[in-house]
């Protein structure tokens, strides 16, 4: 078994890009040039989803939730591309339930899901309310970027003030 120093090997994509995500970790504490290098490697890998992933990721851990928005609604709308999904939400749920083991429809559902946890976060309940009340309409094993929760958050409020 050989062992390699590229920790990112399962992404990809080219050098530069995995470089630029290395760079953006390893600025973490600056978050100017963390998020400089991340858009960086958004720009050089485009609609790559890995890259995508690691940048919705990214920002919405460096507590900017419009730009992870931003790129979860990039990804549920490269699937859906892909795809060939219809945008009317009727026409939509019977396809992604019963495709839910497909990894585009996985990876679709969970950026839908995170979409709507950040909405939430935005102050945007009622479209955070709709989003993660459609995730919990077919996600009965509650796997999907704890889309289920947030509904229940929402529109369970603790009866208790604090």
């Amino acid at each position: 078994m050989q062992i390699t120093e590229n920790k990112y090997s399962w992404y990809d994509v080219p050098e530069d890009v995995k470089s630029l995500l290395e760079l953006a970790t390893q600025h973490w504490e600056n978050t100017t040039e963390a998020e400089k290098y991340m858009n960086e490697a958004l720009a050089v890998a485009g609609e790559h989803p890995d890259v995508l992933i690691a940048a919705y990721r990214f920002f919405f851990y460096k507590n900017n939730p419009a730009m992870a928005l931003q790129v979860a609604e990039k990804v549920i709308e490269n699937v859906r591309k892909a795809e060939n999904l219809p945008d009317d939400w009727e026409e939509l749920k019977p396809i992604l339930a019963e495709r839910l083991d497909d990894p585009e429809i996985r990876l679709y559902l969970n950026a839908y899901a995170a979409s709507g946890f950040v909405l939430a976060k935005l102050g945007e309940f009622e479209k955070a309310k709709e989003v993660t009340g459609r995730i919990k309409e077919i996600d009965e094993k509650k796997q999907f970027g704890g889309g289920s929760t947030v509904f229940d958050v929402l529109t369970n409020p603790d009866d208790e003030d604090e």
